[in-house]
């Protein structure tokens, strides 16, 4: 009986619009107060949830990524593209995967990619003919990359529920995401050629191309100072948060002069609001764990998917199939926290790697911010672009197919997600 309320109340508030949160706070609670199963408890996983060092990181990471924004860097990184890749046919196209690609590296979040670089090239990609859903629907698949290529704040949610080496899989991300990021700009080209895009201008002189390379230089150094001092050991992912917050003011406000110290009172607002969302749906998240394992329903469904098929290639291919129907739905966050407890048993008994798991994981999810009906990335780009989200995702659907594949390569090749990691010895299976 504890099985079926807590999911049918969850359901239940999905159905009639509650925040992910919300539902997930409501039906734990409904579940363990009706049943007796321990609410002295509730106090203790509510603090434990959030009370996290690896946690710790994301505050700051989301800090850092609003900083950059309001700095207005990613219009350097573009400028720098547009230059390097000239008239070239999508060039317009390539410019926006690439400048994703590298604020990605910046942010960790795909709706702020969406934003920050869909504000810069949407407006020269119409200009150049380029089609409004397909610009949007560009935009917001490259965006994708953003928690896929570190830093990623779904693989600080992901290490902290598996307790596996955030320091790892942010290096695990580099490979598949650098995979992704060139498969995108090949679909990106092929409908470009077909419907005869082209780019913003000539390609630049080598000293046009060396005045942009110095103006977006401390842009483009970014993923290097936040990425390098982590994968040489110099601090962790949390520190590295830290790290991030000072290096972008330091850039905004002393290179680029783009921000004033007036207009911080705002940015801290702005991510503090962005932070309580993300650690609102955690600590809840955790509560609905804590309350699904004690009723059953972890153990009921991670059996019923040992159970399904002794191949452990055919239980990653199915659990991919439902990442990406969830990913229809909801948030990556809440499908962390829904999922992953019950995945981890599984992923035991068929004995996978959990830091190779992990980046098919995140890759998974990805998709699932591109595509409707709960899409974030479809939406924003959508209200950036001015048409319809139907049109957008229409558009999408070379770029979903293409993920699939590149998807498909990343867990039927290991080595791609772990040769950085054991390399850098950050890892070791």
């Amino acid at each position: 009986m504890e099985f079926l309320l807590i999911l049918v109340l969850f359901i239940i508030l999905l159905v009639i619009g509650a925040p992910i949160g919300t539902s997930l706070g409501v039906s734990a609670v409904a579940t363990i107060m009706y049943f007796d199963l321990g609410a002295d408890m509730l106090g203790v996983n509510f603090a434990s949830g959030i009370a996290s060092f690896p946690l710790l990181a994301i505050p700051f990471f989301v800090l850092a990524g609003v900083i950059l924004e309001r700095a207005g860097i990613a219009a350097h990184i573009a400028s720098f593209f547009e230059l390097l890749v000239g008239e070239a046919t999508g060039g317009l196209s390539i410019v926006a995967v690439l400048t994703c690609m590298f604020w990605g590296a910046m942010s960790g979040s795909g709706p702020a990619t969406t934003a920050a670089v869909g504000m810069i090239l949407l407006t020269p990609m119409l200009r150049n003919g380029y089609g409004r859903a397909f610009a949007g629907a560009t935009i917001a698949n490259a965006s994708d990359l953003s928690i896929i290529i570190p830093p990623s704040i779904a693989f600080i949610i992901y290490g902290n529920i598996t307790s596996v080496s955030v320091s790892a899989l942010f290096v695990a991300g580099i490979i598949p995401g650098i995979l992704t990021g060139l498969a995108t700009m090949v679909v990106a080209w092929y409908i470009s050629r077909r419907r005869g895009y082209k780019g913003l201008c000539c390609r630049g002189s080598c000293r046009e191309l060396m005045t942009a390379l110095r103006k977006s230089f401390w842009a483009l150094l970014a993923p290097v100072v936040i990425l390098g001092g982590i994968y040489t050991g110099i601090f962790t992912p949390t520190e590295a948060a830290v790290v991030a917050v000072f290096y972008s003011l330091f850039v905004a406000v002393v290179i680029y002069h783009s921000i004033k110290w007036r207009d911080l009172m705002e940015i801290l607002v702005d991510s503090a609001v962005t932070s309580s969302v993300i650690m609102f749906i955690v600590a809840f998240a955790g509560i609905f764990t804590w309350a699904a394992s004690v009723t059953g329903v972890i153990d009921t469904l991670a059996n019923f998917i040992i159970n399904i098929s002794p191949n452990a290639v055919v239980m990653i291919i199915l659990v991919n199939i439902l990442l990406f129907a969830l990913g229809m739905l909801l948030d990556a966050i809440s499908i962390c926290y829904l999922v992953m407890p019950i995945l981890i048993p599984v992923l035991s008994a068929f004995h996978v790697d959990p830091v190779f798991y992990g980046v098919i994981f995140i890759s998974a999810l990805a998709i699932g911010q591109a595509t409707p009906p709960v899409g974030v990335n479809l939406f924003t780009a959508a209200n950036l672009a001015e048409c319809e989200v139907d049109e957008i995702a229409k558009e999408a659907i070379p770029y979903v197919a293409m993920d699939f594949v590149v998807l498909i390569i990343i867990s039927l090749i290991p080595a791609l997600s772990l040769y950085l990691p054991e390399w850098a010895g950050l890892y070791h299976p």
